[in-house]
């Protein structure tokens, strides 16, 4: 039975978003003004020239991006030798969870509820609760924030009172800063797991710890990040593989997202890096008829929210070098089809996630246009490549 990798690059958008403006974000485009930026010298930094991918421009990236919106693409120019599209989102939001859950074939049904930007940002109710569970006399932050920051400039005061650090973005999320050794990560993973059925009855998508370590001056968060989710509302492509009877495996940060729904063996890693050795190992080893579904999620969260450019092009060009090793391993039938969850253009205003189509990249299929396709299209197409029942609204392109 052949087997199938879905690998999601997060925020690896290319632009052209039909509602982009309804978003704020007409004329995002992450790829394509990274790869403008590096051919006009403007993202040397740890690297020089033209962006270069051509692993995945093979494959039809800078094909994707041209059919997403018509820019250039300076340095992606290949002619495709895979299946290729760009595909757009139905779920209104541009975060992580609806990304992944219309990829896997089931649109979000609702709209996401989120936190006002003024301080305080959270409901006095809320605030109690977390008292309550925490067992603190008050919290810290209660606004929005960038997580690096304001640990920066509450770290101190957070272990001079023992006051968990809460805070926000404009994704739907609730977010508990605390320092592992002195607050205690296993008190912080409890609190985060405790609080998740009051916020996601408000319809906040994610509950996330956010552990840190370090002194004032140097604090660092860590890889112990855990992330609460709201279930999926239906069963997804991993719950369809799972009940075909295939194994399924779940890199970085999917079991998180789907709450361990569907997921026979998750692996986690402390970096991209390590999480590219574990899907490594699976070309090799995956049983046949098997779905694994991977998460890469360090290009949003190191450089697409930073406004890294110079990072976010770094980071492209190590996951194109692994991706043509991963490739020589494929076994002959299978599939590996790369694509993204929403953008992040680090050339874009804000430190926002920017709605965006996302490219669709197939090995081991052939060759030639997909087209413009929807996301639960990825979860249809998987679905037929295994001969599986598909239960989402998407058609298979392939």
């Amino acid at each position: 039975m052949s087997r199938a990798f879905l690998i999601v690059m997060d925020s690896v958008g290319c632009g052209g978003a039909p509602d982009a403006a309804a978003f704020g974000d007409e004329g995002a485009n992450t790829l394509a003004h990274i790869a403008v930026a590096c051919a006009e010298g403007r993202a040397e930094e740890g690297r020089s020239g033209p962006l270069h991918l051509p692993n995945l421009d093979a494959l039809g990236l800078g094909a994707a991006v041209r059919l997403a919106t018509g820019l250039k693409t300076p340095g992606l120019g290949a002619e495709p030798r895979g299946r290729w599209g760009a595909a757009s989102e139905v779920s209104k939001g541009k975060d992580t969870p609806s990304g992944h859950w219309e990829l896997a074939g089931v649109p979000v049904p609702w709209d996401w509820a989120y936190f006002p930007d003024r301080v305080p940002a959270f409901p006095e109710g809320l605030v109690a609760e977390v008292c309550a569970h925490a067992g603190t006399g008050g919290i810290l932050g209660n606004c929005h924030a960038s997580g690096t920051e304001i640990i920066e400039r509450l770290g101190a005061e957070h272990l001079r009172t023992g006051w968990p650090i809460c805070y926000t973005s404009a994704d739907s999320v609730f977010q508990i800063a605390a320092h592992e050794e002195v607050f205690g990560l296993d008190r912080l993973i409890k609190l985060c797991q405790d609080l998740a059925p009051t916020l996601h009855s408000m319809k906040i998508g994610r509950v996330i710890a956010r552990p840190f370590v370090g002194a004032p001056g140097a604090f660092a968060r860590t890889a112990n990040r855990r992330d609460f989710a709201i279930a999926p509302p239906a069963p997804t492509l991993l719950d369809w593989a799972q009940g075909a009877g295939r194994s399924t495996h779940a890199i970085g940060k999917i079991g998180d997202i789907f709450s361990h729904r569907g997921i026979g063996k998750l692996h986690k890693g402390k970096s991209d890096a390590e999480l590219f050795d574990h899907l490594m190992r699976l070309a090799d080893e995956a049983e046949a008829g098997s779905l694994t579904f991977a998460n890469f999620v360090e290009f949003d969260s190191l450089y697409g929210h930073r406004r890294d450019v110079s990072g976010y092009a770094r980071a492209l060009e190590w996951f194109d070098r692994r991706t043509g090793d991963f490739l020589a391993r494929l076994r002959p039938g299978d599939l590996a089809l790369f694509t993204a969850d929403h953008g992040n253009d680090p050339t874009w205003t804000g430190t926002d996630h920017t709605r965006e189509r996302v490219p669709v990249l197939c090995a081991g299929v052939g060759a030639g246009s997909i087209g413009l396709v929807g996301f639960t299209d990825v979860a249809a197409s998987v679905a037929a490549h295994l001969e599986i029942p598909s239960e989402g609204p998407g058609k298979s392109f392939l």
